[in-house]
């Protein structure tokens, strides 16, 4: 019996889509569990595309379409610029506009799929979760939003240790003084 029938839909020769049935140590970090079920849901997009699309031949367009498909299950309400609450952090009261999916989600879903990507037998030369029209999406969003919702995306600096303080020398100590 092959164990790769039951564990895998292979999309190409050297490309895999792992289903969750695939063994997965329960010694995971949370991190490598969502890469896994984040690559699972879109290899499930990839199959129930019309037609179906094999990950060989999935380009950053089909990213983006995969991204936009998201939005609907998204739960950050970003107001339009005729809202009264556009730019407001917080609405005082409700408003129709939509909810979409936040940008650091969609951020961090993009960096573990890229990573998921090539772990799978991707070359990164072709990884279309880095191509340049997901980049600039990205961005987009990331801009769109920060006006919407009144807050900014800055790049958080890193916090850099303090140099270690120097105290200033004991005096040394006197002839009389031991204890």
């Amino acid at each position: 019996m092959d164990s790769n029938n039951n564990s895998s839909s292979h999309l190409n020769s050297n490309i895999t889509i792992t289903s969750s049935s695939s063994t997965s140590s329960s010694t995971s970090s949370r991190y490598e569990n969502q890469k896994r079920r984040d690559w699972n849901t879109f290899g499930q997009y990839l199959k129930n595309h019309r037609p179906p699309l094999a990950l060989s031949r999935c380009s950053g367009a089909h990213v983006l379409e995969f991204l936009r498909y998201l939005d609907q299950f998204g739960k950050t309400k970003i107001h339009t610029p005729i809202c009264p609450f556009y730019g407001h952090p917080n609405p005082p009261a409700p408003c129709p506009c939509p909810l979409r999916q936040a940008w650091g989600s969609l951020d961090a879903l993009i960096g573990r799929l890229r990573a998921a990507y090539e772990e799978n037998g991707g070359k990164p030369e072709t990884n279309p979760f880095g191509a340049r029209a997901v980049r600039l999406y990205l961005r987009e969003v990331r801009d769109l939003q920060s006006k919407a919702r009144g807050v900014s995306y800055e790049k958080k600096k890193r916090k850099r240790p303090p140099p270690p303080q120097q105290l200033p020398n004991p005096p040394p100590p006197s002839s009389g003084d031991q204890a």
